[in-house]
């Protein structure tokens, strides 16, 4: 059998040797030619699996190890009778980590803001309600907005409701362009505007969710507090953009190395059901000891004194502004960040919690 992979997913070796020849590629350069002999596909969002890269294959199996879709045409696998998975959740905890490490770095005088802070969750998915679950072990103030479904762990709020009350809003939702509840631009300059101005926007979902003219408008109106980890014209973001935003990490908010392997297994299991193979591996076995932050500490405590070892979000800042070349990002140093970068490990690997 020849497997087709991104080359930056973790532990393909491990998961699919067994299996036959697997050909490693970079994800953002996928061609047909590289996969129109082969039985199975496994991707990152960064390539599109559409209609010109499966067209005359004999792929059989695309695997996503990613949360979303939207990097899927779906239409187009199910027309060719082609199987596929993605890996919904696999690295939703590492990006509730995140958006707590974006906050505190930003804003360290948070960790004892307790109820007086008011964090805003749109889309109360996998990630969301992870999120709100840490952001109340902080004894944060959790309102969230998402008209698919009802969480009754968290106070749910209209979207206008949530722009007006929230310190702190935090994106979770797909993107889509059609439906009931599109999210593409959700944030323009009208919804910006609704915002309080000194109410910090962080977006660790998908770039479009963002309207990035009207984001740039507002922060030179408002001088507001900006994390963004994904971007509207990704890999192409402008110095202006980098300028103007507090916070920048180039699209890693899931790179834990829990998250990376966790999305494996579960593209894995999904291709073992597809082919009729016994799915009996688990990727905690090939996970080292970290050192035990936590233990035997408060969680604030142990956050103010190990955050920064636990991951360097101030690292991954200015990485990527040090990939600025004539008034952008040069892609080539946006990839090589994202396929070099060191896999931070979540905080119950260091003996914390875990929603």
């Amino acid at each position: 059998m020849k497997i087709v992979a991104d080359e930056n997913l973790a532990f393909t070796d491990y998961f699919f040797s067994e299996f036959g020849d697997i050909q490693h590629r970079a994800g953002r350069t996928l061609s047909a030619d590289d996969v129109k002999d082969a039985d199975s596909l496994l991707v990152r969002s960064v390539t599109q699996v559409n209609e010109a890269l499966l067209k005359n294959s004999t792929i059989k199996f695309v695997g996503s190890a990613t949360i979303g879709t939207d990097h899927l045409d779906i239409a187009a696998l199910e027309q060719h009778g082609i199987q596929w998975s993605n890996a919904a959740g696999c690295n939703a905890q590492a990006v509730a980590e995140y958006v707590i490490t974006a906050l505190l770095q930003v804003r360290p005088e948070l960790i004892d803001a307790n109820a007086t802070f008011t964090l805003g969750i749109v889309g109360l998915g996998n990630v969301g309600i992870r999120l709100a679950y840490m952001a109340k072990l902080l004894s944060w103030r959790v309102i969230g907005y998402d008209p698919l479904v009802q969480r009754e762990q968290v106070d749910q709020v209209e979207f206008h409701e949530l722009l007006q009350q929230a310190d702190a809003i935090s994106i979770h939702v797909p993107l889509t362009i059609t439906g009931a509840y599109p999210t593409y631009h959700l944030f323009n300059a009208a919804s910006l505007a609704h915002m309080r101005p000194d109410a910090i926007l962080i977006n660790s979902a998908r770039g479009p969710v963002i309207e990035e003219a009207a984001l740039i408008q507002d922060i030179q109106a408002t001088h507001r507090t900006v994390v963004l980890d994904v971007f509207e014209h990704e890999p192409l973001i402008s110095a202006e953009l980098l300028d103007l935003v507090t916070l920048v990490t180039p699209h890693i908010a899931g790179y834990s190395l829990e998250g990376k392997a966790r999305g494996t297994q579960m593209i894995y299991e999904a291709f073992c059901h597809t082919f009729g193979f016994a799915a009996n591996k688990q990727f905690e076995s090939q996970l080292p000891v970290c050192e035990q932050f936590f233990q035997g500490q408060d969680l604030k405590m142990a956050l103010q004194q190990h955050l920064s070892q636990i991951y360097d979000i101030a690292r991954d800042d200015a990485n990527l502004r040090a990939c600025l070349k004539e008034g952008k990002v040069d892609q080539q140093a946006f990839d090589h960040l994202r396929k070099t970068y060191p896999l931070r490990r979540e905080w119950a690997a260091h003996g914390g919690p875990k929603a």
